[in-house]
């Protein structure tokens, strides 16, 4: 179970970095950095649940146990990522600005829907 959960983090980890790519191309020029980060994490949250639905029988995560160990392996996977390619390409004042949510960062809200995105899923597909 773990490994097909890591197979589809990284599908998501793929699907949120073309995502960005393309918001950074197309969106904000026309609406501007928070905005376009907002908009971003609406459309990323949608994106992820998406992806959880259509795998989560593939994964195999049955209990709610299982669910939501997923959820908190992905979000701790995307922390990690999120964090490391922030500072990376942008520093600490990067990444805190994604986390706060006084200057537009609603990362902690797509973070808590990839948390549960797993049993979302779960209960629509059953």
């Amino acid at each position: 179970m773990i490994t097909r959960a890591l197979v589809i983090w990284l599908l998501l980890m793929l699907a949120e970095t073309i995502h960005g790519i393309l918001r950074g191309l197309l969106l904000v020029p026309l609406v501007g950095q928070i905005r376009a980060n907002q908009i971003g994490v609406a459309f990323g949250s949608l994106l992820i649940l998406v992806i959880s639905i259509l795998t989560i029988k593939w994964i195999k995560a049955v209990r709610i146990s299982e669910l939501l160990t997923v959820g908190i392996v992905w979000v701790l996977l995307t922390l990690a990522f999120e964090v490391g390619l922030g500072y990376v390409f942008g520093g600490w004042d990067r990444v805190s600005m994604d986390y706060d949510p006084r200057q537009g960062g609603l990362m902690p809200l797509g973070l808590l829907i990839m948390f549960f995105s797993p049993f979302i899923a779960r209960r629509m597909r059953s």
